[in-house]
């Protein structure tokens, strides 16, 4: 079977408007989707990237215009500046992290918490807004609250991880040695796994 390694952060607005098609194309094509939250602002740091509000106005402002269309383009509401952004993602990567780690399907609760952000005006720090995000997505909570500290590791080695491996942005997929970046790449992906 297939595996796709998919880093992500869960601050970021074009992966939570890449929706649930990674899903859909793990499921075309009986693939795995490793999931695999990372720390964006340390990954920047690493990979030179540059946080939005450190950027030139005009590619700020160009920004906003492409979330403005992708967003009309995928019938998806978003909140440009988001009451709650930026904010920290660590306990809710955590819960990503151990849900999976204990065999539970993170994908629905990742996109719950990406949509909580973009375009519910939530607080993804708050400890009991991820609670009840995971359990209305599916996620058994009581089951996984002893792994979280744990999960904490793993989302520090997930970062250093997807430096070592050329990640540099979110949402990130990775097939082996070939990688796609952006929710503008799922066709591509999509493409390179019907091969």
């Amino acid at each position: 079977m297939t595996t796709i390694d998919y880093y992500f952060s869960l601050l970021s607005p074009f992966t939570y408007l890449a929706g649930l098609g990674l899903e859909e194309v793990a499921r075309r094509h009986d693939a795995r989707i490793d999931y695999k939250p990372m720390n964006i602002v340390e990954l920047f740091g690493e990979t030179g990237g540059t946080p939005p509000a450190k950027r030139h106005w005009s590619r700020q402002e160009y920004r906003l215009q492409e979330l403005r269309r992708i967003s009309r383009s995928y019938a998806m509401p978003i909140n440009e500046k988001p009451a709650h952004w930026p904010t920290d993602p660590t306990f809710a990567s955590q819960v990503v992290i151990a849900a999976q780690a204990g065999g539970q399907a993170v994908g629905d609760f990742a996109h719950g918490v990406l949509r909580a952000v973009w375009a519910e005006q939530r607080d993804i720090a708050d400890t009991d807004t991820v609670r009840e995000i995971a359990e209305a997505n599916g996620i058994d909570f009581a089951a996984i609250e002893s792994a979280l500290p744990d999960a904490r590791d793993v989302y520090v080695a997930n970062t250093r991880e997807a430096v070592e491996r050329g990640v540099f942005g979110s949402p990130f997929y990775c097939v082996g040695e070939e990688r796609f970046w952006g929710q503008d790449r799922l066709s591509w992906l999509d493409d390179h796994l019907a091969r």
